[in-house]
């Protein structure tokens, strides 16, 4: 069988993205600003084995500028050697959902554990009435694992 190239989306399904896509690790959410200026922030992320879902409160800045251009992209990264690196591209949907969004709810129970997990939710939900789910569909995927897959420039 032939390995997956850099941008197929079975590149999900390697052993490396897997134990990436099931860590505590935040994706770094890359986006276009309303001004055109790149902007990068730490997300939690739900992978649902399709789509990859965030949520943020409907008062956040990033959904105007998502809105204006859903074109996404972000990476999940280990920061030990061998680096692991999930690169996704995508495009962002938005849907308003009231109270908390289940994956957000199922990404606090990874990060935290059951317990302080649920406890968050239980809390946040008590700040706030609703929340907005962002849906990524993968459309490129590349996998660094520093050990089989190199950067395109280590590459012969």
């Amino acid at each position: 069988m032939k390995a997956a190239h850099q941008g197929s989306l079975e590149l999900l399904r390697h052993p490396a993205a897997q134990e990436l896509l099931f860590s505590k690790i935040p994706a770094r959410l890359a986006y276009v600003w309303t001004d055109g200026t790149p902007r990068v922030i730490p997300i939690w992320f739900h992978w649902n084995g399709s789509n990859f879902v965030m949520a943020t409160p409907p008062k956040a800045p990033k959904l105007k500028a998502l809105a204006k251009n859903p074109k996404v992209s972000f990476t999940i990264d280990e920061n030990t050697f061998p680096h692991k690196v999930l690169l996704v591209r995508g495009t962002a949907t938005l849907e308003s959902v009231d109270g908390v969004v289940p994956e957000y709810a199922a990404a606090a129970e990874r990060y935290f554990g059951p317990e302080q997990g649920k406890a968050w939710v239980h809390r946040l939900g008590s700040m706030i009435s609703s929340m907005v789910r962002i849906t990524i569909a993968p459309e490129w995927v590349g996998l660094l694992d520093f050990q089989t897959r190199f950067p395109s420039a280590l590459s012969s």
